[in-house]
């Protein structure tokens, strides 16, 4: 029986969920990727490319600004199961939350290791380990970005006295995190330099033969996404013809590209005659299922957003409780707020009564003026602690400084700045003075035509068949739902492909 594995991607939620989890640690920095059986990575202080797959085991500590990690690997040579490595890491990671810029600095630092390994009689124990890594995060968004950078040095003995390996190790990562998915993409550099001194009694041997140097390059991500996808029933007498599933999916992939030297049998290495390869392994988890409610709107069969807006029901984004949806009615500025955040699963503190909160909010020693964000949200209502959390997070403004208009008619401009200020996008726009592409151009409000720019550059938004957007249309529920799965679509797929596709070439 295989001791149950944890996915590197769980690791990453673990570790840092207080805070988010894109700017987690995948753990080392060795390239390893695991399923919940096994977990396997290549070693190359040998001078030779040495696959070991085995066990990983790891325990988090700790809560608020500090967390204590500890992880433990027993694993065996793919190839010869007399080789073997053993390796304990304990460290901490800190955390300086800057609540007033909404980021958060992670620094962590090493407190114990050791590691041994085995190669063809060979031994190589970690003497020394300095590593220094940092990583900050932009908490803000509706998705976490992190951006990191790592340096560290490993010194190991051969044999106890017959030489060393030091490996220089240099890189950063990047990733994202947010409910649709999370990915962490980690480049590394090894620059390996070995010398034995005690090998061979040999007169004909020169002890230079013994010395060799090498580089690795290491790319490894870490992606969890979630997918919805249409399941039908195929039983004829049913009250439903079918339903959505969330599907949820876990892969880790790596890849090692290697410049070393020829080595003998007898451990010489030849520095002129070199081995170059790349070696790519992967491994992902079993997904995950869950069945999501079935809408039975009477007025949308037929309709060409059908498939949007069961999507979005059956995700719990939209709350009606009645027989019809009404499609082609506008869609009110409240509603697409809502909607945003709940397809962001940002969850909100309100009262008893709201099945999209996670906890209620006693307001009962505050008065109405010191609550009151707009004059016409009540401070009583469902909708205030919406309004407050997107304030909050910075998706929303009011059509004025005293009014939200949460009951106007949604406009398409106010529409997309919305789901480009979730993204934290507002600032890709170029400086001031520049035109847009659409015919329409000139009819953009000024407030709206950064997200408007943003939006058609990464693909959110197009023109019509005249390459008109008509920013100040009003859309109606139906557009809305379009333009929402779109946003999710970004944030489920597009993230994903520029953390990883765009960075590994697997």
């Amino acid at each position: 029986m295989f001791k149950k594995l944890i996915s590197l991607i769980s690791f990453m939620m673990i570790l840092l969920s207080s805070f988010g989890t894109c700017y987690a640690d995948v753990v080392g920095f060795n390239g390893g990727v695991n399923n919940e059986y096994e977990y396997k990575e290549v070693v190359f202080l040998s001078g030779e490319p040495v696959t070991f797959v085995g066990e990983y085991s790891y325990k988090v500590k700790g809560k608020g600004t500090q967390k204590k990690v500890s992880y433990k690997f027993d694993l065996k040579d793919i190839k010869n199961k007399e080789n073997e490595l053993s390796r304990k890491i304990d460290y901490t990671v800190n955390y300086d939350i800057r609540e007033d810029k909404g980021q958060t600095i992670a620094n962590l630092v090493l407190d114990k290791y050791s590691e041994s390994v085995e190669i063809d009689g060979v031994e190589y124990d970690l003497e020394d380990y300095q590593l220094s890594k940092s990583d900050v995060v932009d908490n803000r968004p509706v998705s976490d970005y992190m951006s990191g950078n790592t340096k560290a040095r490993k010194y190991y003995l051969i044999n106890k006295d017959q030489g060393k390996v030091i490996v220089e190790v240099s890189g950063g990562e990047v990733g994202y995190s947010n409910f649709w998915g999370n990915t962490q993409t980690k480049l590394m550099n090894y620059v390996i330099s070995a010398s034995r001194t005690e090998v061979a009694k040999d007169d004909d041997n020169d002890a230079d033969d013994y010395n060799w140097n090498g580089t690795v390059e290491i790319q490894t991500s870490a992606t969890m996404n979630k997918q919805i996808k249409y399941s039908n029933n195929d039983a004829n007498y049913t009250s439903f013809e079918g339903g959505n599933v969330k599907v949820e999916n876990s892969e880790v992939v790596s890849s090692y590209t290697y410049d070393l030297p020829d080595m003998g049998t007898d451990g010489t290495a030849d520095n002129n005659d070199r081995k170059n390869g790349n070696i790519k392994i992967s491994s992902n988890m079993v997904p995950k299922l869950q069945r999501l409610i079935v809408p039975k709107f009477k007025d949308i069969k037929g309709h060409w957003a059908q498939k949007y807006v069961e999507k979005l029901y059956s995700l719990d984004i939209f709350d009606e409780r009645g027989e019809h949806f009404d499609p082609d009615i506008p869609m009110l500025r409240m509603e697409y707020t809502k909607a945003v955040m709940r397809a962001c699963d940002i969850r909100v503190k309100a009262n008893l009564g709201d099945s999209f909160t996670n906890f209620p909010v006693n307001n009962s020693n505050i008065t109405k003026d010191e609550k009151m964000l707009f004059y016409d949200v009540d401070t009583n209502s469902q909708d205030f602690a919406f309004i407050e959390k997107g304030l909050e997070k910075g998706l929303i403004k009011g059509i004025d400084k005293r009014n939200f208009g949460a009951d106007d008619k949604l406009t398409k401009a106010q529409a997309i700045t919305i789901m480009i200020r979730g993204l934290g996008f507002e600032n890709k726009a170029p400086n001031p003075g520049y035109k847009t592409n659409f015919s329409d151009d000139y009819t953009i409000p000024s407030w709206a035509k950064d997200a408007i720019y943003v939006a058609k550059e990464i693909g959110l938004i197009e023109g019509d068949s005249s390459n008109k957007i008509h920013a100040n249309q009003i859309l109606t529920r139906a557009e809305a739902s379009k333009l929402l799965v779109r946003f999710m679509e970004f944030l489920e797929k597009d993230l994903k492909k520029d953390y990883r596709e765009n960075i590994i070439y697997f």
